[in-house]
């Protein structure tokens, strides 16, 4: 069984909710334009100064989009 993952990108400020959302605009052109799977692209609000970026993919095909698109960090998605 292949395991989901979720690669985060962190913005700050008080821009950061707009520019995460933004950020999931770019996260799933790459993903069309290269034909990759994916489960889901979106962004959260952590706090006022904090929001993520982030897209859940497959392990198989974390490296691709790691090498590409640098997230700042990832985790086993829920």
């Amino acid at each position: 069984m292949n395991r989901k993952l979720k690669l985060i990108w962190d913005f700050g400020g008080e821009a950061s909710e707009k520019t995460a959302e933004h950020h999931c605009v770019h996260l799933r052109e790459f993903a069309v334009a290269e034909k990759l799977h994916f489960y889901e692209i979106n962004f959260s609000v952590i706090s006022e100064m904090h929001s993520i970026a982030f897209i859940v993919v497959d392990e198989i095909d974390m490296k691709t989009y790691r090498d590409a698109l640098k997230p700042h960090r990832g985790q086993l998605a829920e």
